[in-house]
């Protein structure tokens, strides 16, 4: 037999409103009463709905997480895994869960976003992709709806955002090569539509320009987030020329590049990737990447909506995590 709110209420002694008041775990009702009304759940196995409970205090207590490429895909890309541990720890420390989804398109990412605003089914929204004239995050910004987003915002007014100083990072690391000697360093990004992508190429561009060595655009290629990516652009520079260097903006595309140097037969080209996954000191050579500290990335997400919804805002809207070049194996000088 079903057991009701009324049936914990006659066995506690007390009316079904002051055990609605006690699983709000309302501050007015006192620790003896409350300690009776537990008593009665338990004895009566009793678990309160948490639906009908979210309805009565407009929360769920859930967060929406809106991740890119297909489910196949994501868990190929450590990247996501760790954002996404970094978000739960956050969210599950402050009773908070998490609700992810994710689409193949801008328009597919969308369409979700409209269902889980909609269906009230989430308190608000992480996302963790950037796009140029991104749709999602201007669809949730005239709605009002609360969000974070991982990656910086072209416009960052009035939008909660967490994300790496991508130019400085790859600035950085380019530099370190040509300090190091390099003259000719290739780059291989993700798609061109991406805001990281352009961030980082940006970074790399400067560092050239910086120290008077010419962009060469033939060592520039674009494909997608994949190991597969890598190596094609990897083979198209390879055909092209032959760099001393070779800079990424993620351990996957760096993997493919790094299997296509192989093949070759080359060990002379220095190669970096970025995110620092754990699977870059499983390569060979071990593979240099940037550790843009992903988990981090995500709790911080998590913290600046969970404290926005909970109309604890002090006037933060962002943080910068700190990046670093963790050096392996692909960038010793070769003998």
């Amino acid at each position: 037999m079903h057991v009701t709110i009324k049936d914990v209420a006659k066995l506690a002694g007390v009316s079904p409103s002051t055990v609605s008041r006690v699983i709000a775990d309302n501050p007015k009702i006192s620790d003896a009463t409350k300690k009776n009304v537990y008593k009665a759940m338990e004895e009566l196995n009793y678990h309160p709905n948490a639906i009908a409970r979210s309805l009565a205090n407009k929360s769920t207590k859930i967060l929406g997480l809106i991740l890119p490429s297909t489910e196949e895909d994501i868990f190929k890309n450590p990247f996501f895994i760790q954002v996404m541990t970094g978000v739960s720890h956050y969210a599950q420390k402050n009773g908070y869960y998490i609700l992810y989804t994710y689409g193949t398109s801008e328009e597919e990412e969308l369409d979700h976003i409209k269902k889980l605003m909609f269906s009230r089914w989430v308190d608000g929204i992480i996302l963790t992709t950037i796009r140029k004239d991104d749709k999602c995050i201007q669809y949730l910004k005239d709605k009002k709806y609360p969000f974070v987003v991982v990656g910086k915002p072209e416009n960052t007014d009035g939008i909660l955002w967490v994300d790496n100083d991508n130019f400085h990072a790859m600035y950085t690391v380019v530099n370190q090569m040509i300090q190091k000697g390099h003259r000719k360093i290739g780059f291989i990004g993700g798609p061109h539509i991406l805001n990281v992508t352009m961030n980082r190429l940006d970074g790399y561009i400067r560092a050239l320009e910086n120290s008077g060595i010419q962009v060469d655009e033939k060592l520039i290629m674009r494909k997608e987030f994949t190991e597969e990516g890598g190596y094609e652009a990897m083979k198209n520079i390879l055909a092209y020329d032959h760099p001393s260097a070779v800079v990424t903006t993620d351990d996957l595309i760096a993997f493919g590049a790094l299997k296509a140097i192989r093949e070759e037969g080359i060990d002379d080209i220095s190669v970096i990737g970025f995110n620092n996954t754990p699977l870059a000191a499983y390569q060979h050579p071990t593979l240099s990447s940037v550790d843009i500290n992903a988990e981090k990335l995500g709790s911080f997400a998590a913290r600046l909506l969970i404290k926005h919804l909970e109309k604890r805002d002090d006037g933060i809207n962002s943080y910068i995590i700190d990046t670093k070049l963790v050096e392996r194996e692909s960038t010793e000088k070769k003998k």
